[in-house]
């Protein structure tokens, strides 16, 4: 029986098709380790958006201090303050460094929310999958 277009073997685990390992490091991280991360990142943005912005639009500079975090740290420590605290890294599918654009993409489609719910069988968010990168365990 011949596979149609677009249908791919299932893998054994997250990561297998990008040759990554199964666990530990390099392995792709997993959902409990990515929650954390993203509970400090919001927790972290929340301090210059509500204590030294008190405005009404407080709600809109922290979804900005957020992604402008994002975009500040991944290029330059390889993740976010919340993903290095937790023991990950952001990296680009083809290997080197992310560069700069990667984490402009990752961050405004992270902002959206909804790219980050939807996932593929290697847990790679939507956000991850257009901007070219993959969240590992360091």
């Amino acid at each position: 029986m011949s596979q149609k277009f677009g249908d791919l073997a299932p893998s054994d685990f997250p990561g297998e098709r990008l040759g990554l390992p199964e666990d530990g490091p390099r392995s792709v991280a997993r959902v409990g380790r990515r929650l954390l991360a993203v509970c400090i990142d919001w927790a972290l943005a929340s301090i210059p958006a509500y204590v030294l912005l008190d405005t009404p639009n407080a709600m809109w500079w922290h979804l900005l201090f957020f992604a402008v975090l994002q975009m500040i740290f991944i290029p330059t420590i390889g993740g976010s303050l919340g993903h290095r605290i937790v023991g990950l890294h952001v990296v680009p599918i083809a290997g080197g460094w992310v560069g700069i654009w990667r984490p402009i993409v990752r961050s405004v489609l992270v902002a959206l929310v909804v790219p980050a719910l939807v996932w593929d069988s290697d847990q790679r968010g939507f956000h991850d999958k257009i901007a070219g990168t993959v969240l590992i365990r360091a």
